[in-house]
């Protein structure tokens, strides 16, 4: 009887250091990573087990044990939970802190940025040419129709899924906004107000003027004047790519698709992929009568309701243009300024 007990109690012994001898080393900080860095970068592919896992985690020198890791989770019924994914492992972090990472699939977050004002083509592009996604993005987007900010996205996203969810986040935005737009708009489709966010976008790079700048073309299509907007002669020259010279006289004549200057009302798409800001301009303009507007030299713009003033801003603007050492074209003046009939004020906004 005293064997037996002595056995137990040895047995008992055994298995009590055993527990907490696993229990120290899964609780216990992990090995320092390579060379001085703060963490190690690991790639679980998707279908991987937890052998495997063990053993590559061993390799990259985040456990000193793969088979007391896999028996660990086996211990705790946790080897099937692991998710496949891209992991930052932090330096000396325990097998208990590993096992939390794959479980709760904290893999890494990857980004990418489509600014304001980019062509669907050059966004396209930029996803094309990132060395994370994978696969074919498909057919360049329509243009105007990417909402641009920064996605985040995991490493096996592809580049169809990325470019998808730019045309549903502008989606999701329109959703939201539309119905609180201005009733009184003279443009009736979202397409529309895309088109014009598109030229708002590309005249003016100040967020507190791009409403203002909004109100201008509003008011002009509201009372039949034409937009001339010199963005939408640089979109069929360059295709969105900054023209790196002055307008020429006969790219304002020139009956191009969307040259404002010779077309009435709004081209027949956008120009660019306008942001957040200007969607919201061209929603809710503010109620000016200004019909008129051009550079100040300054980075900015001066408005005008009427062609006398507007004028004596052109004549500011040129003595800033003569001055400046790279002559610029203004935002908002025609070479000559034309003898323009003020609407009634009962039409204007």
């Amino acid at each position: 009887m005293r064997k037996v007990l002595a056995f137990l109690v040895v047995v008992a012994v055994i298995v009590a250091g055993a527990y907490f001898w696993e229990q120290w080393n899964y609780f216990a900080p992990g090995p320092v990573a390579a060379n001085g860095a703060t963490e190690t970068v690991v790639l679980i592919k998707p279908g991987e087990g937890s052998a495997a896992i063990a053993q590559q985690l061993e390799q990259a020198g985040v456990v000193e044990n793969g088979i007391l890791f896999r028996t660990s989770l086996r211990l705790r019924n946790q080897q099937s939970a692991l998710k496949a994914g891209e992991y930052a492992i932090p330096s000396r972090a325990s097998m208990a802190d590993i096992a939390g990472i794959l479980i709760a699939g904290h893999s890494i977050q990857h980004k990418i940025t489509a600014a304001e004002g980019l062509t669907s083509q050059m966004i396209y592009d930029i996803v094309k040419n990132d060395p994370v996604l994978v696969g074919d993005g498909g057919p360049v987007p329509q243009e105007g129709t990417l909402l641009p900010q920064t996605y985040l996205f995991t490493r096996g996203t592809t580049r169809a899924e990325i470019l998808e969810r730019m045309k549903k986040a502008q989606d999701a935005l329109f959703e939201k906004m539309w119905a609180l737009r201005d009733t009184n708009l003279p443009y009736r489709t979202r397409r529309q107000a895309v088109t014009l966010a598109s030229i708002v976008e590309k005249e003016t790079a100040l967020a507190d003027e791009r409403r203002h700048v909004a109100s201008v073309f509003a008011n002009r299509l509201h009372v039949g004047m034409k937009l001339q907007s010199d963005p939408t002669i640089i979109y069929d020259v360059t295709k969105g790519y900054p023209l790196g010279r002055g307008i020429r006289e006969s790219e304002l004549k020139r009956a191009s698709p969307h040259n404002t200057y010779v077309i009435d009302g709004l081209p027949p798409s956008p120009i660019c992929n306008p942001g957040t800001d200007s969607i919201e301009a061209v929603l809710n303009p503010p109620k000016t009568d200004d019909l008129f507007f051009v550079a100040t030299g300054q980075g900015g713009h001066v408005f005008a309701s009427t062609i006398s003033e507007h004028e004596k801003n052109v004549a500011k603007w040129r003595v800033v243009e003569r001055g400046q050492k790279q002559p610029q074209t203004p935002s908002k003046a025609p070479p000559k300024t034309p003898s323009i009939k003020l609407p009634p004020a009962k039409h204007r906004r």
